[in-house]
This record gives C-alpha cells, sequence and structure tokens, in this order.
C-alpha cells in the first residue's frame, strides 16, 4: 500500500511540476509580448549643441525628462570621433539618470577601458566608420569572434551587460551567444530604408524569424536603428522583442511639441503594438 501511494505521489508530483512550468513559461512569453521598453537616445541632443560649441542643449536635462514622459533607459553612443557624446556626457548620465544608461561604442581598446571605469549598467557594441553619417549596419561577429569575446569578458567582469548591434541573420544571432553577448540588437535600417511594400515585408519577416531564433537560443532581443511615428508599431508588435532603442525621430518630433510629449506619442505607440 505505501509502495503505490508513494508511486501514486510521485506521478502528481512530477505532472505538478511539468504543469508548473507550461504555466510560468506562458507566463513569461505573456509577459513579453505585453511588455517592451523604449530606450531614447540623446545623440542628437549633443549634435545641435556641438554644432555651436555651447553648454546647451543639455543631452542629460533631456534624458531625464524623456525618464519622466515613458522612457526606459537612455542611450549614447560614444564615438571614437567624440563628434556629438562626450565622455562627461556619460559620466553624468551615468549619475543622474534613474532607469539605466546603455552605451554604444566601437570595439576600440581605449573606449573599453572607459566604458569599465565609467560602468554603465548596459554597452551596446556597434560598427563604427570615422566617415559614416550614422551606423550603416551590424557587427560581422563572425569575422572578429575572439577580439569580441575578450571585450565581452572585461565588460562583463565590470558588472555591464553586453549587447551586439547586429543584422537579422541567424548566423550573426547564434555567433554573439558564442562570443559571450547577453543581448543582440537588431539592425532595423534595411526595414525602415524600404522602398517598397514588399521589401519592407521581406525585412520584417527577417526580423521576426531571427528575433524568434535569438529568444529560443536564450539571449534577450532588442531592436533599433530608422524607426520613427510610421514604422515602429510593426517592430515593437514583434512578441520576442523586450526593447527598441529610438532617438533621431524622437529629437526630431521635439522640436514641434517638446521632448515630454514626443517620447510620451512614441511610448503609445509602442505598447498599442502589443
Amino acid at each position: 500500500m505505501y509502495f503505490i501511494l508513494n508511486t501514486w505521489w510521485l506521478q502528481v508530483s512530477a505532472k505538478s511540476m511539468l504543469l508548473y512550468h507550461v504555466v510560468s513559461n506562458w507566463q513569461l512569453a505573456m509577459a513579453r509580448k505585453k511588455n517592451i521598453l523604449l530606450g531614447v537616445n540623446v545623440d542628437h541632443v549633443a549634435t545641435l549643441r556641438q554644432a555651436r560649441g555651447t553648454p546647451y542643449p543639455d543631452p542629460v536635462e533631456i534624458a531625464l525628462i524623456a525618464e519622466e514622459n515613458g522612457a526606459d533607459s537612455i542611450t549614447v553612443h560614444l564615438r571614437e570621433d567624440r563628434r556629438h557624446i562626450q565622455d562627461n556626457d556619460v559620466e553624468r548620465l551615468i549619475r543622474q539618470v534613474k532607469t539605466k544608461v546603455n552605451l554604444e561604442m566601437a570595439l576600440n581598446d581605449a573606449i573599453i577601458d572607459f566604458a569599465c571605469s565609467a560602468k554603465p549598467s548596459d554597452c551596446c557594441l556597434v560598427p563604427e566608420k570615422r566617415q559614416e553619417l550614422t551606423t550603416e549596419g551590424g557587427l560581422d561577429v563572425l569575422s572578429q569572434m575572439d577580439h569580441l569575446a575578450q571585450a565581452t569578458e572585461r565588460l562583463k567582469k565590470s558588472g555591464i551587460r553586453v549587447a551586439y548591434f547586429i543584422d537579422p541573420e541567424p548566423k550573426q544571432i547564434e555567433s554573439s551567444q558564442m562570443a559571450g553577448a547577453e543581448v543582440v540588437e537588431l539592425h532595423t535600417g534595411i526595414y525602415a530604408d524600404a522602398l517598397s511594400q514588399k521589401q519592407q515585408k521581406y525585412e520584417l519577416n527577417r526580423i521576426k524569424e531571427c528575433a524568434a531564433h535569438g529568444t529560443k537560443i536564450g539571449l534577450k532581443v532588442h531592436a533599433g536603428h530608422g524607426l520613427h511615428y510610421e514604422n515602429t508599431a510593426q517592430i515593437a508588435a514583434i512578441g520576442e522583442i523586450m526593447e527598441l532603442n529610438i532617438g533621431h525621430a524622437i529629437v526630431a518630433k521635439s522640436l514641434n511639441l517638446g521632448i515630454a510629449k514626443a517620447v510620451a506619442d512614441m511610448k503609445k505607440i509602442m505598447l498599442g503594438a502589443r
């Protein structure tokens, strides 16, 4: 009798545990589908400041207003040429923002040294060309796996979560995981610049498939580049994407509406897509 009861109890426990995992996974999936975060990039506030060499407008001040109106993080790109964001901007942001700072940067030893010292909560490694107007594509992780892995290990040891900005390609996602990235940010620039609905649909499907693949192998998936008020909803509707980084469109719209409403309107579009 004891053996029968014990066997029955083990079977019930196993089924309960299985049900728990099924429900937990379902709850996690539903949470991902409902929640999406907005990272506001304030680089172009600094671009305007640097154009005249004035102390204004202050990207830190704008970042704080963005936080009050729906921004879940603040993104800045500290470029090698320091064309907009300066080291001091990053340090001030880390001290003053209430959410988190996501530092975009090239695979450059001096900037990695700076990041390890400044300790933003997050960083995103991006490709960088001195002559480009803005980042033109994703990292080729495959071709620089060893260098990326070494940099990633250094950053992680400083308590920084590491993301790679990559094109939506399965091989880049898999290589990112192998190199140690915890997050991939999918480059949405080709989708954003598509000249036809057919091309846009094709690029959107690539992003969807790669977001699902990245999530399946245990990566957190973000997306960004070229997103604006007309094309963000379709990307925000992808349940596996946890965060979007948007800057130029928000800063541009703020010239008409103010930064508070520009941020709030973008967050409303994103949440409405879920």
